[in-house]
């Protein structure tokens, strides 16, 4: 099907994604906004592939500042592979070691699910005493660091 300018609303729908999303990109310069010609803006099909290539970088966990990075190599044909594989690798990195505490967490947790009978009254319940308790830091301490790398 060979399509030649777009609106925002079949660019969304096309790319997968809602126009606030598309606008959002624009106004994060990771898509051009088209100048009006009539009573409302016309893109160009290209911005569907290159939408898409925002998802699938987003998808690969690349934050939208790296995915920028991403575009203006992909715009840019003569760019070295190493710098494209220097960026992946280091987020290749950051995901390891957001795994790695994903994994302590999992292991402090599960310890304290077992600890926990799951009977009686709170007094005693090692899963809240640990939450509560300054001198068991380590398991409010992981839980703030990985939900703040996530948000």
């Amino acid at each position: 099907m060979h399509m030649s300018k777009l609106t925002i609303g079949r660019v969304a729908q096309s790319s997968g994604v809602g126009v606030e999303t598309v606008r959002f990109y624009e106004r994060k310069g990771l898509i051009e906004q088209p100048i009006a010609q009539s009573s409302y803006r016309e893109y160009p099909p290209e911005v569907i592939e290159r939408i898409q290539f925002i998802k699938r970088a987003q998808e690969l966990g690349f934050t939208l500042a790296e995915v920028g990075q991403l575009l203006g190599f992909a715009d840019q044909p003569s760019t070295s592979k190493k710098e494209v594989k220097q960026l992946a690798g280091r987020k290749l990195i950051e995901i390891r070691h957001k795994i790695e505490d994903l994994q302590r967490l999992e292991s402090t947790l599960a310890s304290l699910h077992k600890k926990c009978s799951g009977h009686g009254t709170l007094s005693g319940c090692p899963i809240i005493e640990s939450i509560i308790s300054p001198d068991k830091k380590t398991v409010t301490h992981r839980m703030r660091r990985i939900k703040n790398d996530y948000s």
